[in-house]
C-alpha cells in the first residue's frame, strides 16, 4: 500500500508541476498589469517603475525562475489588488469552497444513494419512474440557470432566503442545494444501475431465501459491492465541486477560492491565480488518493493488488 501511495504521488506531483508552469506562462498571455493599477494618465516614468518593482520588466522565463525559488519556499508573492501575501488569501478562501462541496456532496450521496436503492428493488415500479425522471432532468440543468432562478424565486419573490452571505445557516441552503443538484441526479442513476446488477446476484437470491429483512438486503449485503462504480463518479463530482464553484460562489457571493480566483484573473493578480491554482491542484490530488483508498477498503481484491 506503501508504495503504491508513492507512486500515485509521484504521478501528481509530476501533474502538479506541469499544471503550474501551464498557468504561470497562460496568465502572461492576459496582459500587463501596469495598465490596470496605475491611473490613465500616469507618466511613461511611473509605469517603467511599478513593472521594475514587481518584476514585469524581466524577461518571462527570468520571473518564471523567480516564481519557482519563491514556490519551493511556499512563498507566492504578494498579491497586487490585496497588498497582502497570495498563498495567505487563498488559505483563508479555500475552507469555505471546502465547507460548501463538502455539505453539497453529503447530500447529494445521501440522496443519490437512497433514491436509487429504493428504485432498483422495485424495478419499473411507479417510484422507479418518478426517480430516474427527476434525476435525468438533475443531472442536466445547468447550475448557473438552477442559482438563478433560485435566487429570483426563493430569495426576491417569495424573500424566504438571503441572496448571498455566509453568515448564517438559511445563507448556506441555496449555494448547497444548487451545487448538490446535478451531482445527486447523475449518482442516483449510477446507483440504480449498479444495484440492479447486485440485487440480481446469486448471493442476494440466497438472503432472499433465507428471509433476511429488505432493508438489510439493499443497504448490506447488495450496497457495499455496487459502491465501487459510485465512489469513482462520486469522486470525479467531487473534484468538479472543489474545482468549479466559481458560478455558484459568484453568484452568491461565497468569499470562496473560486471567487477569489475569478477576481484574480479579472485583475491580472498573477500571484494569487498561481496561489489558487496550486491550492486547488493538490487538494484535488489528495481527493483522488482518499478515493482510491475507499476502494481498497471496500474491496480486498483491490487491497492486494
Amino acid at each position: 500500500m506503501l508504495r503504491y501511495l508513492g507512486k500515485r504521488s509521484l504521478h501528481s506531483l509530476v501533474s502538479l508541476v506541469g499544471l503550474v508552469v501551464l498557468v504561470f506562462f497562460l496568465a502572461r498571455l492576459t496582459g500587463d498589469p501596469t495598465n490596470l493599477y496605475l491611473p490613465i494618465d500616469a507618466s511613461p516614468a511611473e509605469k517603467a517603475n511599478f513593472a521594475q518593482v514587481h518584476g514585469f520588466n524581466d524577461p518571462v522565463l527570468l520571473q518564471f525562475w523567480h516564481f519557482v525559488q519563491g514556490a519551493l519556499r511556499l512563498d507566492f508573492g504578494a498579491s497586487l489588488r490585496y497588498q497582502r501575501p497570495a498563498l495567505g488569501l487563498v488559505l483563508e478562501a479555500f475552507p469555505t469552497t471546502l465547507e460548501l462541496a463538502f455539505f453539497a456532496m453529503l447530500i447529494a450521496l445521501v440522496i443519490a444513494i437512497v433514491t436509487g436503492s429504493l428504485a432498483a428493488w422495485r424495478l419499473n415500479g411507479f417510484f422507479d419512474r418518478i426517480a430516474s425522471i427527476i434525476s435525468l432532468i438533475s443531472a442536466s440543468i445547468p447550475n448557473f440557470w438552477i442559482a438563478i432562478v433560485g435566487v429570483l424565486v426563493l430569495a426576491v419573490n417569495l424573500r424566504l432566503i438571503p441572496t448571498s452571505g455566509t453568515g448564517s445557516v438559511q445563507q448556506w441552503i441555496l449555494p448547497v442545494a444548487v451545487l448538490a443538484i446535478r451531482p445527486a441526479g447523475l449518482i442516483v442513476q449510477i446507483v440504480r444501475g449498479s444495484m440492479t446488477s447486485a440485487l440480481s446476484s446469486a448471493y442476494v437470491k440466497t438472503a432472499r431465501a433465507k428471509g433476511v429483512s429488505s432493508q438489510a438486503i439493499i443497504f448490506v449485503h447488495a450496497l457495499r459491492n455496487a459502491m465501487l462504480p459510485v465512489i469513482t463518479v462520486a469522486g470525479d463530482q467531487a473534484t468538479g465541486m472543489v474545482n468549479g464553484a466559481v458560478i455558484v460562489e459568484t453568484i452568491f457571493g461565497f468569499p470562496g477560492i473560486g471567487n477569489l480566483m475569478l477576481d484574480a484573473i479579472t485583475n491580472r493578480d498573477f500571484a494569487v491565480v498561481q496561489a489558487a491554482v496550486m491550492v486547488t491542484a493538490i487538494a484535488i490530488f489528495i481527493l483522488n488518493i482518499v478515493i482510491d483508498l475507499c476502494y481498497a477498503a471496500l474491496d480486498p481484491r483491490i487491497r492486494f493488488t
